[in-house]
């Protein structure tokens, strides 16, 4: 999923201007959280964001989560196919398709 060159190109960033001191885990999070909410306002009075400004929120948003990632050692593509795993079990297709119920909610 994420293409090395894109880390390398983070990292650089980073290193570059010597802004890792200022990467901590909990900085890193509230950043993301941060930028997701300014994905969010770009929807705020329309459910049909303009392009441009999602495009650049959400690259806000992932370029966060991998940094995130890279700071607590966690490989992006191994922690989401790991999730969809544990997902898949919680929401099995026979009583999950077509529904937005939480799985501890799904009918037995």
């Amino acid at each position: 999923m994420v293409d090395e060159a894109v880390r390398t190109a983070l990292r650089r960033l980073v290193d570059e201007r010597d802004w890792a001191q200022f990467h901590t885990p909990a900085s890193l999070a509230r950043s993301v959280v941060i930028e997701a909410g300014e994905l969010l306002e770009c929807f705020q009075w329309s459910d049909q964001g303009d392009p441009d400004a999602v495009r650049d929120e959400l690259a806000d948003v992932l370029t966060y989560c991998l940094l995130l990632a890279d700071k607590l050692e966690l490989d992006p593509d191994a922690i989401v196919l790991s999730k969809l795993e544990s997902t898949q079990r919680k929401y099995p297709i026979d009583k999950a398709r077509g529904r937005s119920t939480k799985y501890d909610r799904l009918p037995d």
